[in-house]
Formats: C-alpha cells, structure tokens, sequence
C-alpha cells in the first residue's frame, strides 16, 4: 500500500546506513528513515484484507485514513514469521536500511506493516515511537522479563533508544538510574520518572549503582552503546542480572569479559526490534495514555541534512522528526 508521509523521525541506524554498515551491502543513493506517520494514499490488491482484523474507526481502511508504519519488513513465510517472532525472521528487512525509506513524500510498504496511528500523539509523535519504542518494549518486556521493582540502568539518556526504554521501564513499575556526560538530560530524566541519575564516568556509574542498590548491582542493563559502556555493564549488573543489547554505537568489538559473566551468571540477551504482536501490545499501551515519545526538535525535509547534524552531534533529547510537507 502506498502511504502519504507526513512526518519522519531519524534514529542512529541513518548514521549507520549513511557510513556504511560493516558486513552489510548498502546500494546508493538510498533515502534513510525508518519511521513514519501519514495517510494511506491508495492501497494495492489484497491491501484491505489484510488490514481487515486492525480498526480504523470501526470501518474497512480508506485512503485518507491515519496511520504509522512498523519499520520492520518480514517475509510471513518462514518458521519465526508464522511462529509469532518476526524479528527473527531470515529475511528480516528495515525501511531506510535494505530499501528505500521515510524521509520522503510516498513510500510503498508491505500491508502488514501498516498500523491506525495512536488518536492521543501529534503527527510528529507519530512518527517518532514506532522503532526506538518497538525496541525497548521487547528488550525490557520481552527478552528482559522485566518486573515491577526491579533495577534498571540505561546509558546514555537522550537518545532515541534510551529514552524510549525509560518510559518503557517506569511504565513496568521499574526503579531507573540513568546516565549522561549532560547535567541537562540527566535533570529531565528525573523529570520523566528516573529515580537516580549520574554522569557517565565508570567510576561515577559503579557508585551511583552501589549505593542506590546497597552494593547488589542492577537487575537488568539497557546496552546498546557497546565498546564505551560493556566493562560497566557487566560490572553494574547484580549477581544473576540481565544485560539486554540492542546495538552498539560506539564499537562492536569490546572486551568479552567472560569471567563476569560466568561467575555472576549473567544473562546476555540480543534484541532487535519486535515482532507484530510486540507492536500491537504497544499500540495498546500508548492508547491507554500510558506511553508517549520525547520529541527532541523538527525539521522540514529540504532540512534533513541538519536533521541528521544535530543526531550525529549527540546533543538532542528525545527523537527528530522530520516534516514533510
């Protein structure tokens, strides 16, 4: 189905993308962006049959209608698709990464990754959740088993993965501690619900964890910064802990450290994204008032190369979304 986009968001995967992801063969030109929100501008054959079980107000979708887009392409072929776990699909694709993406007036997408967008969020928050939300609902949700009252450190708060696990993790019932090099995120946190905050020294991060836990560590550590944070991590975390990883901006190649892991017995979990279920289950949450994106700033789309300055810069709060008009 074809979908008139209204509004973009830009995530680290487009720095990726723009450098040139190490193993992954890239054709250029590519157009980035993997988030999206606009109107459904015409849907192809098959395209209303197979929205017929989602609801847009009640009738059969219609060109005109609102909708945010799941970045996440799979085949709905293989074992993991009808299994339930799209995510692990062989053929699992991103918009913006393996083909053309949002950061354009039309995009072309599979049906199944069509969604009514959430009534409660703007037109840029719509386009701001569906990747770094879809993530963190299933590294904390889903893979990280995430209880009511247990501890979470999350690196780096302000960007888009990391401050999507904070509304994630306060919404389970979580007790947070955020880090940032900046006084200014570290103070926001606080006011979206982080319990403790510190800078991101490891001296600093490892006293802040032993006296906000008395000396027990972290249940569980939101990692997806890699090579800059994976020695705290694995010291942070408690005996028995979950260390959940979703990517890894700063390297790939840390230290292994396995003597931590199996003498504390630590769970090391891989995450990427979500599977449709997971979407679904977040769709809902957000419809409850429950969830709701940090926009960061918004640019038109003749503007996207400062978009994509200011993401690079590390300096945002939140997500940059990009407006088309």
């Amino acid at each position: 189905m074809l979908v008139r986009l209204r509004a973009s968001a830009l995530n680290h995967l487009d720095l990726w993308v723009r450098r040139g992801i190490p193993g992954v063969p890239i054709a250029f030109p590519r157009i980035l962006g993997a988030d999206g929100a606009g109107e459904l501008a015409a849907l192809g054959p098959g395209a209303a049959d197979a929205l017929a079980s989602l609801r847009f107000d009640g009738a059969p979708p219609r060109t005109g209608d609102a909708v945010v887009l799941n970045p996440g392409l799979s085949c709905g072929r293989c074992e993991f698709c009808l299994a339930g776990q799209e995510g692990l699909c062989v053929r699992y694709a991103l918009l913006g990464e393996h083909r053309d993406g949002t950061l354009a007036e039309l995009v072309a997408v599979p049906a199944a990754n069509v969604f009514p967008a959430p009534e409660r969020l703007s037109r840029e928050e719509r386009a701001a959740f569906p990747l770094v939300f879809l993530t963190a609902w299933r590294m904390l949700r889903v893979r990280g088993r995430l209880r009511a009252g247990e501890t979470v450190l999350i690196h780096g708060i302000g960007g888009g993965v990391a401050t999507a696990a904070l509304a994630v993790a306060v919404d389970a019932g979580a007790r947070v501690l955020a880090t940032s090099s900046s006084a200014e995120k570290l103070a926001r946190a606080l006011e979206l619900g982080a319990e403790r905050a510190a800078g991101r020294g490891r001296d600093e991060v490892l006293a802040a964890v032993r006296d906000w836990t008395g000396k027990r560590g972290v249940d569980v550590v939101v990692e997806s910064v890699g090579r800059a944070t994976w020695a705290t991590s694995l010291d942070a975390v408690a005996r028995g802990g979950r260390v959940v990883v979703c990517g890894a901006t700063t390297g790939f190649d840390p230290p292994a450290l396995l003597h931590r892991i199996f003498w504390k017995q630590v769970d090391v979990l891989g995450s990427t994204m979500g599977s449709r279920a997971d979407f679904l289950a977040l769709l809902r949450r957000i419809g409850e008032g429950r969830l709701r994106p940090a926009v960061d700033s918004v640019f038109p789309l003749d503007r996207a190369g400062e978009a994509l300055e200011r993401l690079e810069s590390g300096e945002q709060f939140g997500k940059i979304v990009v407006e088309v008009a």
